[in-house]
């Protein structure tokens, strides 16, 4: 993946598309670029997202936010209108503006915040577990990881990868007995210690309102909330749709917070009814 310089720092980006299609040249093909939650890299969307959409005759972007090496760390600290900022730098790089923009939870948040700022560059924008506030429980949730991290405390990585489970995947998925020892392994020996950068990410302002604000978007939304999110519950998501002007809102069935991981083929199917409609 290239390394460009992008709103004055480096971002670690990747175009793809389908040669069989002619879509890998520049402006051939619509682009969605596709914005990750926190602690994540890009690369996530490729097991799922970033083929069904290449298949459907799109160029898709993924890249690492700030916070994620080998992007900029940004350990002092960041906000959502930097890594705002950061994803308009990219889109303008690129050339390819008005884009589609697709964003989960803290990628969410982004891409919300993307549509306000900065319209012109936004052609159709999806909102995956997005909010535009936190009630208790996430912000007591996010205090207790912060504490978390100071205390330089490592969990037992069974422990650890059953919390993951328990936050972020649906109850469905636990019930499947193999599909629960496969997340559980991932989990267990994909963990590892919190970098400065995730840590950043996750100590940003968790004490926001941004619902009035969100009455001035005006480009196309669709909020997506995933129905057993215990992260981001659905009427987080539901109250986007809600404050947006004639934005759209669909609920995933037996999804977790990881939604477009647990149910990609409905994830999947949304979004490119959502772009070609």
């Amino acid at each position: 993946m290239p390394v460009a310089t992008v709103n004055g720092i480096p971002i670690n980006y990747q175009v793809k598309g389908d040669r069989a299609k002619g879509t890998t040249v520049k402006g051939s093909a619509p682009l969605v670029v596709m914005i990750m939650g926190t602690g994540s890299p890009g690369r996530v969307w490729e097991l799922h997202q970033v083929p069904a959409l290449i298949a459907g005759g799109y160029r898709v972007c993924t890249f690492d936010n700030r916070g994620i090496a080998p992007s900029f760390e940004a350990a002092s600290g960041m906000t959502i209108d930097e890594l705002a900022a950061d994803t308009a730098a990219l889109i303008e790089l690129l050339d390819e503006g008005p884009a589609l923009v697709v964003g989960t939870s803290m990628g969410a948040r982004v891409a919300q915040e993307l549509a306000l700022a900065r319209p012109e560059l936004v052609r159709k924008a999806v909102f995956m577990a997005g909010h535009g506030r936190l009630d208790q429980f996430q912000k007591t949730l996010s205090l207790g990881e912060h504490e978390l991290d100071a205390s330089a405390i490592k969990l037992p990585p069974k422990y650890d990868a059953a919390i993951n489970a328990v936050m972020n995947l649906s109850p469905a998925t636990m019930a499947d007995q193999p599909a629960a020892r496969d997340w559980l392994d991932l989990f267990e020996f994909t963990g590892g210690p919190v970098t400065p950068g995730i840590r950043a990410q996750r100590r940003m302002d968790h004490d926001f309102d941004r619902l009035q604000a969100y009455h001035a978007i005006k480009v196309p939304c669709l909020a997506i909330g995933f129905a057993d999110d215990r992260m981001i519950p659905p009427y987080l998501s539901r109250e986007v749709a809600e404050a947006i002007p004639d934005a759209r809102y669909q609920e995933v069935p037996d999804a977790g917070h990881y939604g477009y991981l647990e149910r990609p083929e409905a994830v999947n199917k949304i979004l490119l009814d959502f772009f070609e409609g």
